[in-house]
């Protein structure tokens, strides 16, 4: 894994470490924990809100992409932003942990952990990206507490199904799933899963959404999810912004395919809590680490998060969302000795 240009910060077990920035006014502190990673917001519209991420996935290295997206957002927007990570026993960030038991030797089975999530309690904003996740019921009450306290959420990808089980999250008796709270889970890859890639269309009536201001072109190497049955549509409390039309290959202007018509891969909604609360939602089923090397996929998120947060205003067509270090994303997938993936510190991030 390509390591981030030392733009990022932590707190050793022996002491707060502050990290020089070549070629920035001054070097980013941050007083956090060595199990993530802080990086402190510079000028900027987004000064003083915070957002957290939480990259806990094994198919679209999230473990990469989420950095990238952080520094993004704090350097060229000045939002102060946490990344958290899935770690296993020995504390390193692990994207190759199972998420099923192995038949026979359930026993055996490693639930995962995400340590920081104490730090939503005071987050502006939480950007999941997770999938399949076993956690433990004092990580799981964490997260509910912030899906059902009325502050945004962004989901990318995964997050639609980022619980193997259901949380522990009911409204007046009914189970709340967070693909119910997205506006649609994962059913079945529409296009052909790590062979197509996909051609985002932009809603022709929602070209004036501030969500929208400034993107164009996007393309991404994964393919469409489905998120609702054939012959259905998007829940009626979801507006489409963006829809992903297959492509044949992985040719950022390669044919669309013809039997695969174009499906909605990026929507917003509002989400109703259990004390009547309106939360805003934002859910991009495209959001591999390679899909966000595209300038228009990441300009659509970083343009998610400002209207998340009510700063639609300051949202402009040409903002910078050029990544702050060498951007180059290692392939998704699970063959994971082959691609390169293994576990590692949050260390490595920053050296």
């Amino acid at each position: 894994m390509r390591p981030l240009k030392p733009r990022l910060a932590f707190l050793t077990l022996w002491g707060s470490i502050a990290l020089a920035v070549s070629g920035a006014e001054s070097s980013p502190r941050a007083a956090t924990n060595p199990m993530w990673l802080s990086v402190k917001g510079q000028s900027g519209p987004g000064s003083g809100k915070h957002i957290v991420f939480i990259a806990a996935e094994q198919e679209y290295r999230s473990e990469q992409s989420m950095p990238m997206l952080a520094e993004i957002l704090a350097t060229h927007h000045g939002f102060n932003c946490t990344v958290l990570f899935g770690m296993n026993e020995e504390g390193l960030i692990d994207p190759t942990m199972p998420v099923y038991p192995k038949k026979g030797n359930e026993a055996a089975f490693k639930p995962h952990t995400i340590p920081g999530l104490e730090l939503l309690k005071k987050a502006d904003l939480v950007i999941f990206k997770h999938r399949l996740l076993t956690l433990p019921l004092d990580q799981q009450q964490r997260i509910v507490s912030y899906l059902d306290s009325g502050k945004p959420i962004i989901g990318i990808r995964t997050a639609n199904h980022g619980f193997r089980r259901p949380l522990p999250y009911k409204i007046n008796g009914k189970q709340v799933r967070i693909g119910d709270l997205l506006g649609g889970t994962f059913l079945e890859h529409h296009g052909n899963w790590h062979q197509d890639s996909t051609r985002g269309e932009l809603v022709g009536a929602m070209r004036d959404h501030p969500i929208l201001r400034g993107v164009s072109e996007i393309w991404g190497p994964s393919d469409v999810y489905r998120t609702y049955r054939r012959g259905e549509s998007l829940p009626k409390d979801c507006t489409a912004l963006v829809y992903g039309q297959p492509l044949i290959g992985r040719e950022q202007y390669g044919e669309a395919n013809p039997k695969k018509i174009p499906l909605p891969v990026a929507w917003i909604k509002h989400w109703q809590t259990s004390q009547g609360q309106s939360a805003k939602v934002f859910h991009s089923t495209m959001g591999s680490a390679r899909d966000l090397e595209n300038p228009g996929l990441r300009r659509l998120l970083i343009n998610a998060a400002y209207w998340c947060l009510d700063l639609e205003a300051h949202i402009k067509a040409d903002s910078n969302v050029t990544p702050i270090s060498n951007y180059k994303p290692l392939p998704s997938g699970f063959n994971y000795q082959k691609l390169g993936v293994k576990p590692f510190p949050v260390s490595q991030l920053i050296d």
